[in-house]
């Protein structure tokens, strides 16, 4: 038999956990399904230190249990479990997951979004061995050895400022001559002494025996290739939006992204949807927990309207 909520957020990182609080709070039954822990992927990284009211910076972990613990302090329920499809039931939406299925009045997508891959020769083949997508995950097996970052946004410049503190020496490499990060990374990572800057670069193969041992780098103005020598490449070039639940039942953009209005709303009435999930132009923990905050608020007003 089904469990039944009034809301119910798929996704249990900022977006999700700010959705949570705000329904909560808003006297609807609510609950935050999440196939992990809470946290989505700030777990990755290893302080955030933009999010206002933190002027030291704050843990990852310490922000998500505090955010977590005030949703469930006004009655939010988290629930493990991965949703593999939603659908139509009479009135109300159905979330089918592996463990249950959840029936609601109104339902809040907030996924996230999964790292984008090079697709590239050895890629695969040494996931795991020296290919990463989580320098906090992975940055500690690498001390003293030299590693390779690829991208040119915040994510992989903040990272490569992180892995200094574990690799001998860290390559940050960037297809164009410019980065597209903050200007407070790229300060920091051209002051640094551990970082050299590999630009207008791209890798074109990942080799190794057991683990990664050298990629492949090819200049992309003069198309000059050369071996690189380094121990794990960490790969950081942008986001894919985990969308494929609703992919059949709201419109979506050319990225994948769900298109919500100014109120988080999609085109499938009753499907709000919040966070990195979304066509919001800036993809930040104060945004995620922003864009939750009204996505929450529109389905409170939306249960309200639709039944009484």
């Amino acid at each position: 038999m089904s469990k039944e909520y009034d809301l119910i957020i798929i996704g249990g990182g900022p977006a999700g956990l700010a959705a949570a609080l705000y329904g909560a709070r808003g006297m609807v039954k609510t609950a935050i399904v999440e196939k992990q822990s809470p946290g989505g992927q700030i777990l990755l990284t290893d302080l955030i230190e933009n999010y206002p009211g933190f002027p030291e910076g704050i843990e990852p972990t310490e922000l998500v249990s505090r955010m977590q613990k005030q949703a469930e302090r006004f009655g939010a329920e988290v629930v493990l479990d991965e949703i593999t499809s939603i659908s139509r039931e009479g009135e109300l939406w159905k979330a089918e997951g592996w463990g249950d299925d959840y029936l609601a009045k109104a339902i809040i997508i907030a996924t996230g979004s999964q790292p984008r891959k090079l697709r590239i020769e050895g890629e695969e083949k040494f996931t795991g061995k020296g290919v990463s997508y989580c320098a906090v995950c992975d940055g500690p097996f690498f001390k003293n050895v030299p590693v390779a970052v690829v991208g040119g946004g915040d994510s992989a410049l903040s990272e490569a400022l992180y892995l200094t503190g574990h690799a001998s020496k860290v390559y940050l490499i960037h297809r164009r001559q410019e980065f597209r990060a903050e200007k407070i990374w790229q300060k920091r990572v051209r002051e640094n002494p551990k970082i050299e800057l590999v630009l207008d670069t791209v890798v074109k193969k990942i080799e190794g025996d057991n683990k990664v041992n050298r990629i492949l780098l090819e200049n992309v103005k003069t198309a000059e290739q050369s071996w690189l020598d380094v121990e794990a490449i960490f790969i950081f070039i942008g986001m894919i939006p985990n969308s494929q639940i609703v992919r059949d039942l709201v419109e979506l953009d050319e990225r994948g992204r769900i298109k919500v209005n100014k109120k988080m709303e999609t085109s499938a009435p009753g499907i709000f949807a919040a966070g990195d999930v979304c066509d919001i132009p800036l993809q930040q923990v104060s945004t995620a927990v922003g864009s939750g905050a009204v996505a929450a608020t529109s389905a409170i007003e939306y249960i309200a309207k639709e039944f009484g």
